[in-house]
């Protein structure tokens, strides 16, 4: 038998089962080539202390600090009523700040002994808040005395790296473990071509993983982070050029609208011109169509620009060509709502075989998984005999039964609430792959647009039709300024006396099921944290209180789809003048009357959720208003983020805050593979220029070298990056 590549060797062996068992369960690392690609976090300098001052709330932290002072009282409690109870308070500092420590009953005697005035040490714990103050609860420790032998080898150099640790495993043990696999690092197979390292004086990966982990100086940890985010944005462009590689060798049947077809009848009829932007993206996915391979297309445009008539095109262009096209929307409302927007813009043209329908009409079917029999069966016999041209959906487009005669371009609307199994289960519906148009009116970074869709072609629609009006936004402090939310009531009476609407956002429904996920908290997090507030509770407060007299109606998720539709029906007909909603109203719900939204509990959303919603109201000719309702205390990152939102209408700024803040995940689609990040060192905002340089020279290996057999380590180096589950992922993409 082969002996294990020194990389592949568990941890099991080398560390010994009990700390390989923590580094499993809690880090995700079971081999010594993941322990090698554990990286520190940050580096502390023996001369220089960590910012006491900067420390995040309940994060495990590492600091290194000098006792100030060490003070131990005895109390009373329920355990020790005699005032035997110990508590030792240790203050720590570095310059920057002070930290309080604490440890309780038999715990207090080792650092009693051991942390005495004038020690320095390096501590670990979760940060939290007691009597107003940041304290570490029985942090655990590790002195640095700079004297005894081993801790001197082991702190060599005077940079000590910090890594992403847990409860269960400092920093510290994580820097020895490493310690002890750090000799197998000259194993490592390099997976970057030597011209490639050579042309851009880029380190070896054996010498880069040994600077990372034990740098001598500030230069070694910059050499190897150069080095090893050329590594991640290198294996990861390679394998999305294999795949734009492969998809450009599939066959597929070129689409051209006819110059006397629906395109040409329903340009005809658009009461107005489109914008340059609608153009120039048309005209790319028109020639994309016109192609024999399938066209991959991400089109991304801010909210309120225009995609679904760019899609309609799109779809009445294959329609022109013999061809069928599907569009996949995310939600029933959602699906209604385009189902009803298209046959309004289409008029006698969405009424094929039908009296009074125009001549080159096409049939525009809507199919979802709340429909009638009777109602289905005549859309599914439509559907496979071709009478429809055009139809739209929820996920009831994939099941089985589904047919399509000749099914020519698949739209999926709001990608990123969709599975990739589910894309790829109506692409599979088409005789031959199908063109495929992906919209998202979440804006995304170019950087993460090259990374995440970076099997796709990009289009941009960044301008707003003429005749929408800016929106206002504005933080509304109900803890600190109850007036202020008085205030903002009044705000919606006022619209509605103008004869305008009103949405009224909350995160949470508030029937019984609610309810009963949020008695499971622990009683730690009741005090912390109130429920987030209901669609229920808030209608029926509003329509008893500041909003009397006016129309309220609910709507959210786990209504019956008539319901849903009714409603929506009835606020976009002026029937109702505030709607008290869930999220469902996010995406593509469009009632240009409705001027005002408030949400509730804003700091309870994402930065790109709050600019989707906010894109719901100044969709007519009044301009709109947004007022972000937080309890957030004025120093916190929620507000900070809400005030983000309120001080730009730009989604690709947004997008960028909303990315910081949320780090990067998988950019291979945590969501989708639930595997761990394959992004450690690489930031795909900062990192743009790597990222496109990447790209380049994947493109030009790949074009030479599909298989990359010449590349031994770097088809190594992918079949690692693409475990079994990512290789999927990336394969229906």
């Amino acid at each position: 038998m082969d002996p294990v590549p020194a990389l592949d060797e568990p941890l099991k062996k080398v560390l010994g089962p009990a700390t390989a068992k923590v580094m499993a369960e809690h880090l995700g690392l079971h081999t010594v080539g993941d322990l090698l690609h554990h990286y520190p976090r940050r580096y502390e300098e023996r001369g220089q202390l960590t910012h006491l001052a900067d420390l995040p709330m309940d994060e495990h932290v590492t600091v290194v600090a000098q006792v100030a002072d060490a003070r131990l009282h005895t109390f009373a409690s329920s355990r020790a009523p005699r005032g035997k109870g110990q508590r030792l308070e240790v203050t720590i500092t570095d310059g920057s700040g002070r930290l309080q420590l604490v440890f309780f009953g038999a715990g207090v005697h080792k650092p009693h002994k051991e942390l005495l005035p004038g020690t320095r040490a390096m501590f670990a714990g979760k940060v939290s808040v007691f009597n107003r103050r940041l304290q570490l609860a029985h942090p655990a420790y590790e002195l640095l005395r700079g004297d005894a032998e081993e801790t001197v080898e082991t702190w060599a150099g005077a940079l000590i790296p910090i890594y992403p640790a847990t409860a269960k495993l400092e920093s510290w043990k994580i820097g020895k473990a490493l310690q002890t696999v750090l000799p197998s690092a000259q194993e490592a197979a390099d997976p970057l071509p030597e011209s490639l390292r050579e042309g851009r004086g880029l380190v070896t990966l054996p010498e880069a993983l040994l600077k990372i982990h034990r740098p001598h100086t500030k230069a070694d940890i910059e050499e190897a982070r150069a080095r090893l985010k050329w590594d991640e944005a290198f294996v990861l462009q390679v394998a999305l050029a294999r795949r734009r590689h492969a998809d450009a060798q599939l066959p597929a049947v070129p689409r051209r609208p006819r110059p006397d077809g629906v395109l040409a009848a329903f340009d005809d009829r658009l009461p107005f011109t489109l914008t340059e932007g609608q153009r120039k993206v048309s005209e790319e996915i028109f020639a994309d169509l016109a192609t024999d391979h399938p066209m991959h297309r991400l089109l991304q445009g801010e909210v309120g620009s225009g995609k679904t008539l760019v899609a309609l095109r799109a779809m009445l262009a294959v329609v022109d060509a013999g061809g069928q096209a599907a569009m996949l929307a995310p939600t029933e409302v959602l699906a209604q709502q385009h189902h009803r927007s298209v046959t309004e813009m289409m008029g006698e043209l969405a009424e094929g075989g039908m009296l009074g329908g125009a001549e080159n009409a096409t049939k525009v079917v809507l199919l979802t998984g709340s429909m009638g029999a009777a109602a289905r069966r005549k859309a599914l016999l439509d559907l496979a005999t071709g009478e429809a041209g055009v139809v739209i959906g929820t996920h009831a487009l994939i099941e089985d039964k589904v047919q399509f005669h000749d099914l020519g371009l698949v739209v999926v609307d709001e990608q990123h609430r969709f599975g990739v199994e589910q894309r790829d289960a109506l692409r599979g519906k088409g005789k031959q792959p199908p063109h495929l148009l992906v919209m998202t009116a979440t804006p995304i970074p170019r950087t993460v647009a090259m990374t995440v869709f970076g099997d796709l072609e990009t289009s941009v629609l960044d301008q707003l039709p003429a005749g929408r009006s800016p929106i206002a936004s504005h933080v509304v402090p109900a803890a600190d300024k109850p007036h202020f939310l008085a205030r903002a009531w009044e705000r919606v009476r006022e619209e509605v006396d103008k004869g305008h609407q009103a949405y009224v956002v909350c995160p949470r429904i508030g029937d019984e099921e609610d309810g009963a996920k949020a008695k499971k908290k622990s009683p730690e997090d009741e005090a912390e944290k109130r429920p987030p507030l209901a669609v229920l509770d808030t209608a029926e407060q509003l329509a008893r209180g500041p909003l009397a007299g006016l129309r309220v109606e609910v709507l959210h998720g786990r209504m019956q789809p008539d319901g849903k539709d009714a409603v929506m029906r009835r606020f976009a007909a002026g029937e109702v003048d505030v709607l008290v909603a869930t999220t469902v109203i996010e995406v593509g719900v469009n009632v240009p009357n409705a001027t005002v939204m408030v949400v509730m509990d804003a700091d309870r959303f994402g930065v790109s959720q709050l600019h989707q919603l906010r894109g719901r109201v100044g969709r007519g000719s009044a301009p709109g208003l947004c007022l972000l309702v937080s309890e957030m205390p004025e120093a916190s990152a929620a507000r900070q983020r809400l005030n983000a939102v309120a001080s730009t209408l730009d989604g690709f700024e947004l997008s960028r805050i909303d990315l910081e803040q949320r780090r990067e995940g998988d950019v291979l689609g945590q969501a989708q593979s639930g595997t761990r990040s394959s992004l450690r060192m690489l930031a795909v905002i900062d990192d743009e220029e790597v990222i496109a340089e990447a790209r380049a020279e994947a493109s030009r290996i790949v074009a030479a070298d599909p298989d990359l057999e010449r590349l031994p380590a770097l088809r190594t180096a992918l079949d690692a990056l693409l475990d079994e589950e990512r290789e999927q992922y990336l394969e229906k993409g």
